[in-house]
């Protein structure tokens, strides 16, 4: 891990723990080298950074191709693992650049809904960035965010003092996902997510 990576980790870090009460659950279940997709759900802005903060290993990111448009945000960004993908759209640029960084052994963070729930549960599950993992050989960890809706809804402006964790789901394995058809794929992410939501969301709305 770089140590301006790394650095900016634990000032998040520290941020989440302060701030939002953060906590983690199972990290352990993420691979600590090699290709891997973590699947998450999209609760808020705050998401690509509460995803990867507990995590011994660099993450990589899509963002919405909209955030690159200030080039000192671009540059930022672009120094933690950020690249740009068009929403709406097929984006095959984005495309191979997640296949070539899940291939060269990168954590790659992607919210297979798209954008932001409007009322802080699952939404639908859209099949592209689940199946790059499929053809990119790599393992899926479904990853479950509770609470950032409530600190940081769409309709806010700035966040709020409330409780925020992240959970890391049990991983579907490479020859797991070759295994199934695209629909059996996506079932079997968006019932771990389920199962996560299940779990954790209820602490959050009890702290």
């Amino acid at each position: 891990m770089r140590w301006y990576y790394r650095f900016c980790q634990w000032g998040c870090r520290l941020i989440f723990l302060l701030f939002f009460r953060g906590r983690a659950y199972h990290a352990y279940r993420v691979p600590r080298e090699g290709g891997v997709l973590l699947a998450c759900n999209h609760q808020s802005f705050l998401d690509p950074v509460i995803a990867a903060y507990a995590l011994p290993r660099e993450c990589h990111f899509m963002g919405r191709d909209t955030l690159f448009e200030n080039p000192w945000f671009a540059k930022l960004i672009e120094s933690l693992n950020c690249y740009p993908i068009k929403r709406g759209a097929a984006d095959t640029r984005a495309i191979k650049e997640s296949l070539r960084r899940l291939k060269g052994g990168a954590a790659l963070v992607a919210f297979p809904e798209g954008t932001r729930t409007t009322d802080g549960r699952l939404g639908t599950l859209l099949p592209g960035v689940i199946l790059i993992a499929r053809k990119a050989r790599v393992p899926i960890v479904p990853t479950y965010i509770a609470g950032a809706y409530q600190a940081f809804p769409r309709s806010a402006k700035l966040p709020r003092r409330k409780p925020i964790s992240v959970a890391y789901g049990q991983p579907i394995s490479a020859d797991a996902l070759s295994s199934m058809s695209d629909e059996q794929c996506m079932a079997a992410v968006r019932d771990e997510l389920l199962r996560l939501e299940a779990r954790y969301a209820p602490l959050v709305a009890d702290s």
